[in-house]
């Protein structure tokens, strides 16, 4: 499958419920960089009337990941991916739209070219969430660990 926002905006829906009711959306993906949106609304509030913390992990892990799966699935290689560990910091109330970027294409890259020549590697990729009026709201880390798959 070809990676676009609507199919994986589709995909979504069937195999991650959760983020796609709470109105995580794919809005933009290239080889270098990820976008996902995400509305502050009733369902993902938490009680201090904000974005509830891991509706913003959830919108930043999918820019990460799907920035590897990119890089994973243009390599052509068997791949398997896994989130190790993550860190993150808030700075803002996130409410109105929040938009979660990720410039770390080239990173995700050669984690998988590493993967292919070393069976095993692990990067830490980051994703930053900014508000409409472009004030960073949260910043997340990921530590992702790919490991090739033994064919056959």
């Amino acid at each position: 499958m070809i990676i676009t926002p609507n199919k994986i905006n589709r995909w979504m829906l069937l195999n991650l419920p959760a983020a796609w009711l709470s109105g995580v959306r794919l809005t933009f993906i290239n080889e270098k960089k990820c976008e996902v949106k995400v509305r502050f609304k009733w369902i993902n509030q938490n009680p201090y009337r904000s974005m509830f913390w891991a509706v913003q992990g959830m919108a930043a892990e999918l820019t990460t990941g799907m920035l590897l799966t990119k890089s994973i699935q243009d390599s052509n290689a068997n791949i398997s991916m896994l989130l190790v560990s993550n860190k993150s910091s808030f700075y803002k109330k996130a409410v109105g739209k929040i938009t979660f970027k990720s410039n770390e294409g080239e990173i995700a890259k050669q984690l998988i070219n590493s993967t292919i020549n070393n069976i095993t590697s692990k990067a830490w990729l980051k994703a930053k969430g900014y508000d409409e009026d472009g004030d960073l709201v949260s910043e997340f880390e990921f530590e992702w660990s790919c490991k090739k798959r033994k064919n056959g």
